[in-house]
């Protein structure tokens, strides 16, 4: 599987699916989940609706709509509390519960945002090496490019040294 970074906004891409780094009504809020619902348009809110709630570490499935990418991977990352709350194991649980969907659903590539470490707060190099290890220890499956979308330089650059330090 092909592992690349780019500094790019995840809702120009595309890809079989993007992740949203939701909350857990599913139904839009701030940084990546709002850009995401903006770009997708009502019809990806009237689909989220359906679903109801989504709790965190979990993920779910949508259609794209108005998006270049086909679908939408929906997770709920672990506000960051210091550390001793679980927020590590719930953020391996995204990654993973997104890889298990991009393999049932057949995609080939799939984008990530830096999921947890914008407004939830998880520090960006500890949420990199689990981001890069999680997808690195996904089975083998359909799944064959995932591209770390990063929102500013200095994400992909945390990201550009984790993949460097663990090829």
């Amino acid at each position: 599987m092909k592992l690349r970074v780019e500094t790019v906004d995840i809702t120009t891409l595309r890809v079989d699916a993007i992740v949203n780094a939701a909350n857990e009504s599913l139904l839009g809020g701030s940084g990546v989940d709002g850009a995401i619902h903006q770009a997708a348009g009502p019809k990806l809110m009237a689909e989220c609706r359906t679903i109801g709630r989504c709790p965190t570490g979990e993920a779910v499935v949508t259609g794209g709509h108005r998006l270049p990418a086909r679908h939408v991977i929906h997770t709920v990352g672990p506000v960051w509390c210091g550390g001793g709350k679980g927020e590590a194991d719930l953020l391996r649980a995204c990654y993973r519960n997104c890889m298990s969907l991009a393999a049932k659903h057949q995609f080939e590539t799939v984008a990530f945002p830096a999921i947890s470490a914008g407004i939830f707060g998880y520090p960006k190099p500890d949420a990199a090496r689990i981001a890069v290890a999680e997808v690195r220890a996904a089975p083998a499956s359909s799944v064959n490019e995932v591209i770390f979308a990063c929102f500013d330089a200095e994400m992909s650059g945390i990201y550009e040294e984790v993949l460097s330090a663990n090829p």
